[in-house]
């Protein structure tokens, strides 16, 4: 999914999409798009809107997995996953979708294994956050105390913007109306889906400020894919 303006990155770009911005010596969405054709990926979509021309002709230019990729024009943003329904036919059964602007070594392969060993309908890669609670936490109801806890420790999951879906969860998504990833999983919940959660321990970043490009410049010296 790369349609996005990258706003919060301005003014770098202005004139550059955001998947386009160099990472070290490549663009963010390059690192995606080779760790998906090392890990035995042929067909990638690519959804595209702002500046959509410049990563259209990159991606001619610059091809040296011969990946087989088909270009998604927006003609207004769509959301995270609206632009899939652009999409005419799918050539696999459970798709791979992910945001482009990810740095990340994950493993694509455990990341589907699970999926399938799980038997899920759809699947969201989750970044685990543990969170200290320095005081002791009560627990009420209706005015009473049902239990204490003296400094509990909490893990929290955040959407880490790389998902798996069976072909057929698509078709809830709405034609040519704006439509977010999350929404779909809403609908899948309330459908009872079986949504499966991936935790993601390896290297992963969302680059979607100032500081996070700044960062990503000095992680990419040590990060191996």
């Amino acid at each position: 999914m790369a349609g996005g303006k990258g706003e919060r990155l301005m003014p770098l770009t202005l004139n550059t999409p955001k998947p386009l911005l160099k990472i070290g010596n490549k663009p963010i969405i390059e690192y995606n798009t080779d760790h998906l054709a090392v890990s035995g990926i042929k067909h990638i979509n690519i959804t595209v809107n702002y500046l959509s021309d410049q990563i259209i002709t990159y991606f001619k230019e610059n091809n040296k997995h011969q990946i087989n990729f088909n270009f998604i024009k927006e003609s207004k943003s769509l959301g995270t996953i609206g632009a899939l329904k652009l999409i005419e036919r799918f050539n696999n059964d459970y798709i791979l979708v992910m945001n482009a602007d990810l740095l990340t070594n994950v493993n694509f392969e455990a990341i589907f294994n699970d999926f399938i060993s799980k038997k899920g309908d759809a699947l969201i890669a989750t970044i685990p956050y543990k969170v200290n609670i320095p005081h002791g936490v009560v627990d009420t109801k209706a005015g009473f105390v049902t239990d204490l806890k003296e400094k509990p420790s909490y893990t929290y999951y955040s959407n880490a913007g790389i998902y798996i879906f069976k072909k057929e969860c698509f078709d809830f998504i709405p034609e040519n109306n704006f439509f977010d990833a999350t929404d779909l999983i809403e609908i899948l919940l309330a459908k009872r889906k079986k949504i499966v959660n991936y935790p993601i321990l390896n290297y992963w970043l969302d680059i979607g400020k100032p500081e996070d490009f700044e960062k990503a410049q000095q992680d990419i010296k040590h990060l191996k894919f």
